[in-house]
């Protein structure tokens, strides 16, 4: 494809600049002597106009950079560029995939080959579809070439050199609808998610933890080993994984229960070691802990000396020795110590009152707080209720003890001896502990009653403040429908008064209606709407007046 040209003079310059010697619509170059060294830059290698970007359909372009468009010339027709004034024309949005396009304006002589011929060399072509009425639709194998496509809208066609109406016309150029390109669009896309959920299948593959291995059956043969593998401590985890999976199963029967009752035995016996360890581990926790606090105690002591030092070395003795830097450098220094040192300090004193709260976690009791919600303190004080009885409970068993002892103690009062004693002892011993429970249940009681006070004062003010919304929701919706029902009957009232009212004027036609009425909130409430009142001054000096108009319907009348 020979390159376009609209004028060879100018043509042919810019060609022997390049250093190409420029060709004719037939081919033929236009200068036969012509030297590619003249009109070179030393150093510069030759362009070629046939690379993308210099052929017919330019490059696309920033958006801020205006595109020029010039005179395209063809085989049998000339495309003649649109205004460059007038807007760019208009598009309908891409549909997904889009490799058609359509094609209106056509003259109509146009052909099939002529089609070819403008629009081939925007890319390949695999179907055009020609109708009557001037257009046709123009299916490309890419997806790009459709943008270079639509560079041609609106440049003007015409046949050869004929002027005929029929030969001319006005190219637009449109993305098209077609399923064919919604078809393909859609299978790419199917087939992108398939390989997308198989790479996230293998990679759930690859981060899945391997499966646990399988658990054998039983048999004689495999519970005798079992056994011996439960006794073994090294053994034992995966041993008793298997003795569960097994009763899970339910493997029990009566001819090996005995067999699975010793293994469920020496599974117990394995809990007096797994204390021994837990001690022993929480015996090297603690020496562990003591370690570290009497190593921070001593890392402490020293950051102390340190910072001694520093105080020390900032009195005025021996600070006026040192000189401007040595200074900077020193209370820099004693900053950096100090920081340090606090720091190791509160980690020191956290570490304190850590084991200071761990001591005295049995001797605190939580304090009750005033700010529980409603669920909370019901539940508290049915659980109280619960205990309350519970204790109730016992003093009834701890009295009837006390009374048979008495009883046995009158029936056998002749008789002193040992026992006598014991019974004593017994009857000392219950009427301490039910003194005990008695204060405990006295304590519980008033505990309850607060409880209980607590919980209907709550309720009251919960009451109390419900009404209080309740009251203001109902006076925010009394004052809004009076403010409306005031609107309504001010703008009846001054829309039978054309010339305007003064607002004492329209206050003394609402106080009729309603005494408690005030000018100053009525004058509020008409500042509030200037789309619907408008205040004018009428009269000229000393009868000057502002008067309230009704100007709701004029933008109505206007529009």
């Amino acid at each position: 494809m020979t390159m376009p040209m609209s004028d060879p003079n100018p043509w042919a310059t810019a060609m022997n600049n390049l250093g190409m010697p420029p060709m004719g619509m037939t081919g033929q170059p236009i200068m036969p002597d012509f030297d590619p060294n003249l009109g070179m830059i030393p150093g510069i290698t030759p362009m070629n106009p046939m690379i993308p970007g210099l052929g017919m359909v330019p490059a696309p372009l920033s958006q801020d950079i205006p595109v020029i468009k010039e005179i395209i010339h063809c085989k049998s027709c000339t495309l003649f560029p649109p205004n460059p004034n007038l807007p760019p024309p208009a598009t309908r949005d891409r549909p997904p995939g889009c490799k058609t396009v359509f094609v209106g304006g056509l003259p109509e002589n146009a052909t099939e080959q002529l089609i070819m011929e403008v629009f081939g060399q925007c890319g390949d072509i695999t179907a055009i579809r020609k109708s009557k009425k001037n257009f046709c639709h123009i299916r490309f194998a890419e997806e790009f070439t459709v943008d270079k496509a639509l560079f041609l809208s609106g440049y003007r066609i015409r046949l050869g050199s004929s002027t005929d109406k029929k030969d001319t016309g006005r190219l637009h150029v449109d993305f098209a609808q077609a399923r064919d390109d919604l078809y393909e669009w859609e299978c790419r896309q199917r087939m992108l998610a398939r390989e997308e959920r198989h790479r996230r299948k293998m990679e759930e593959d690859r981060l899945r933890p391997p499966s646990p291995p399988p658990i054998v059956h039983y048999s004689e043969h495999e519970c005798s080993q079992l056994g011996d593998k439960i006794k073994d401590d090294g053994k034992f985890a995966e041993a008793v994984r298997v003795l569960l999976t097994w009763l899970e199963r339910g493997e029990v029967n009566r001819r090996n229960a005995n067999n699975f009752y010793s293994m469920i035995q020496s599974s117990n016996s394995h809990i007096r070691r797994l204390m021994s360890e837990k001690s022993q581990h929480e015996k090297e926790m603690e020496e562990a802990k003591e370690k570290f606090k009497t190593a921070l105690a001593g890392i402490l002591a020293q950051f102390e000396q340190i910072v001694s030092v520093f105080q020390a070395a900032s009195k005025q003795k021996a600070w006026d020795h040192f000189s401007k830097a040595q200074r900077k450098n020193l209370d820099m220094w004693r900053k950096q110590a100090e920081e340090i040192r606090n720091m190791h300090n509160e980690q020191l004193m956290g570490i304190r009152r850590e084991e200071e709260m761990e001591m005295s976690d049995d001797d605190m009791e939580d304090t009750p707080d005033s700010k529980d919600s409603e669920d909370s303190g019901v539940s508290q004080a049915e659980a109280l209720k619960e205990e309350n009885d519970s204790l109730r409970c016992q003093l009834d068993a701890y009295r009837n003890e006390v009374e048979l002892l008495k009883q046995e103690q009158g029936k056998n009062q002749p008789m002193r001896s040992e026992e006598d004693n014991t019974h004593s002892q017994q009857l000392s011993f219950l009427q301490q502990a039910l003194q005990g429970m008695q204060k405990q249940l006295l304590k519980m009681r008033e505990e309850l009653k607060q409880r209980e006070t607590d919980l209907e004062k709550s309720l009251e003010d919960k009451q109390q403040l419900t009404n209080q919304v309740q009251t203001l929701k109902e006076g925010l919706q009394n004052l809004q429908n009076t403010q409306i029902i005031q609107v309504g009957i001010i703008s009846t009232f001054l829309h039978v008064h054309p010339f305007g009212a003064s607002i004492e004027y329209i206050c003394s036609y609402l106080q009729r209606l309603d005494t408690k009425i005030n000018p100053g909130e009525v004058e509020a409430l008409l500042s509030r709407l200037p789309c619907t009142f408008r205040q004018e001054l009428t009269g000229v000096g000393a009868s000057l007046e502002k008067r309230w108009n009704f100007c709701g319907f004029q933008g109505i009348k206007s529009t």
